[in-house]
């Protein structure tokens, strides 16, 4: 029963307003409608003349007839409604916000299945049967359900765009070909498409090599990444055994050390104390023949006196005792001193085994191999803060701007004795050791050494030993007003370039590429360096003309 309601669907429809009877009528004729519909439309029908008609069969009647609601084709079209909601397909669903609805769906939306490019609309699965059966609907162009059907509505004609215009590269209707477009260069849509999808194809052969191209990357990432979490762990290990070690060996040795003080302490204390008793008791020896002695000299009988005396008086000799020293004691002070000294030898090989220690833990890297920036911008990426040692600068140097600039006025500068600061040369290093990528820039004037150096480059002797560029632990990029030179371990290389006040040092430490560059509106590669660094390197400067030559590290923002 249900399903013949379903099928005499449009026997319980207006045929006004074409939907489902709303307070159906039945009028004289038998047509039915809803009562709101042919109210209307006697409504307009009154004042022309007092003849009402059927809008269907044109029957007329006289006077306007009663309308009472039908209660039959009111129950029929309720159930109606309640078998239309299960008599959609199990293929079809209810069309949600966020779906393509059917356009021809009355009161119940159902999830379109199609859409139609000629008619510019939607239809469920039910509503679509026409365009597989009738004749000239067959020719229509369906796609996947959108709602983006607009788009291909021209916005000033409202025409479908069926025309690409390639002068402007945008889609146009007919109309537009007569207007705006007219003399362009213009192919059919689907000629357009057709040549697009070609291209189409060799894109996605690339993205799909591309593709393929980072997911071997991917595994070789992930690789890597097992590996050197395998490494890292295996090095914790290690490196825990190791200082483990060496702080069992240093408590040993402490530990020996204090023994062998106890040790010492105990036997020279017990040698004092006798020593001191083999003292105490020769004094109370001679305390008592000192008292028999003073006895004797107040005796008034002489033969007494001259009988005993020659016996009082004879001192036996002393035991063979050590002397004692009443100079300075020698203590355990010189221990605590040789202890020191043993500390600080200690502490200085720990620095500069750990420099070597960190060295290696930084140059440790996941990440595949990165080609040189090419652009400023992306040198900037690897811009480093770098400010002058003030402790390593000569004293003809004077230094500002926040320790990044130094001149070369030759006017001792007072500066207090240091280890560090270099004796012979105009030179000076930065406080920061530099590893990784690093980028920096400098501003010079005169003549003066563009130069990198490890931290142990002599600070005196001849140029050959501590002079940047003349030997293997410095690297130099000689700036002159008229040319540029390049210095490594004594050997030059005359370098040709754009003349530049800036200059651009960029260090990979981990590659062991070394570049400077000369700076301007562009970046010109002036000389580049490809060796192995052993240890973290120092910006440095060498002014090797008196005077006013300058050289600043530039603030990089």
């Amino acid at each position: 029963m249900a399903q013949q309601v379903f099928l005499d669907r449009e026997n319980l429809s207006c045929s006004i307003c074409l939907d489902l009877l709303k307070d159906p009528v039945t009028i004289p004729c038998g047509h039915s409608y809803c009562m709101s519909c042919i109210k209307d439309c006697w409504d307009e029908e009154n004042g022309e003349n007092e003849i009402y008609s059927c809008p269907q069969c044109m029957q007329s009647f006289i006077p306007r007839p009663g309308l009472v609601k039908s209660t039959l084709l009111a129950e029929l079209v309720e159930e109606q409604k309640k078998v239309g909601l299960h008599a959609v397909s199990p293929d079809q669903s209810f069309a949600g916000p966020e779906d393509v609805a059917c356009d021809f769906c009355s009161e119940i939306k159902v999830k379109a299945f199609k859409s139609c490019l000629v008619c510019m609309a939607s239809y469920c699965e039910q509503h679509l049967q026409p365009h597989y059966n009738v004749a000239p609907l067959k020719k229509h162009k369906l796609v996947e359900a959108t709602s983006e059907l607009e788009e291909n509505i021209c916005s000033h004609h409202d025409e479908v765009m069926k025309i690409f215009c390639r002068t402007d590269q945008q889609c146009i209707c007919y109309l537009c070909l007569m207007g705006d477009h007219k003399g362009h260069d213009t192919v059919s849509a689907a000629a357009e498409r057709a040549e697009r999808q070609t291209e189409l194809g060799v894109s996605r052969q690339r993205i799909q090599q591309r593709v393929q191209d980072r997911e071997k990357d991917v595994k070789v990432l992930q690789q890597r990444v097992e590996t050197i979490n395998l490494s890292a762990d295996e090095a914790v290990k290690d490196s825990e055994k190791i200082f483990t070690d060496l702080i069992c060996l240093i408590e040993k040795r402490s530990s020996e050390v204090k023994q062998q003080i106890r040790s010492q302490q105990k036997t020279q204390v017990s040698r004092a104390k006798e020593l001191e008793e083999k003292l105490q008791q020769e004094i109370t020896e001679l305390q008592r023949k000192d008292t028999e002695l003073e006895k004797l000299s107040r005796t008034e009988d002489h033969l007494h006196f001259l009988n005993n005396y020659p016996s009082l008086s004879h001192l036996s000799e002393s035991a063979d005792l050590p002397s004692i020293d009443t100079g300075p004691l020698c203590s355990f002070e010189d221990v605590t001193a040789a202890v020191s000294e043993a500390r600080d030898k200690l502490q200085a090989v720990l620095s500069e085994e750990w420099t070597k220690i960190s060295l290696a833990v930084s140059e440790v890297d996941v990440l595949l191999p990165q080609a040189e920036p090419r652009t400023r911008a992306e040198f900037m990426r690897y811009s480093h803060q770098i400010t002058l040692d003030p402790n390593t600068a000569h004293i003809y140097l004077s230094l500002s701007h926040s320790n990044r600039k130094a001149s070369l006025i030759a006017v001792d500068q007072l500066y207090s004795d240091h280890p560090d600061r270099f004796v012979e040369r105009w030179q000076v290093l930065s406080g920061e050791g530099l590893t990784g990528r690093c980028y920096w820039e400098v501003k010079w004037s005169g003549k003066v050494n563009i130069a990198v150096a490890y931290k142990d480059i002599s600070r005196t002797g001849t140029r050959d030993e501590c002079g940047f560029g003349n030997n293997n632990k410095s690297w130099a990029l000689k700036c002159n007003n008229g040319s540029f030179e390049f210095r490594h371990n004594n050997i030059s290389n005359s370098i040709s370039g754009p003349q530049s006040s800036t200059i651009g040092v960029y260090l990979d430490h981990r590659a062991g590429t070394l570049s400077y560059y000369s700076v301007s509106e562009t970046m010109t590669l002036l000389h580049r360096v490809q060796t192995t660094f052993t240890q973290p390197l120092y910006a440095g400067f060498w002014f090797t003309q008196s005077p006013g030559g300058t050289a600043e590290l530039c603030e990089l923002k």
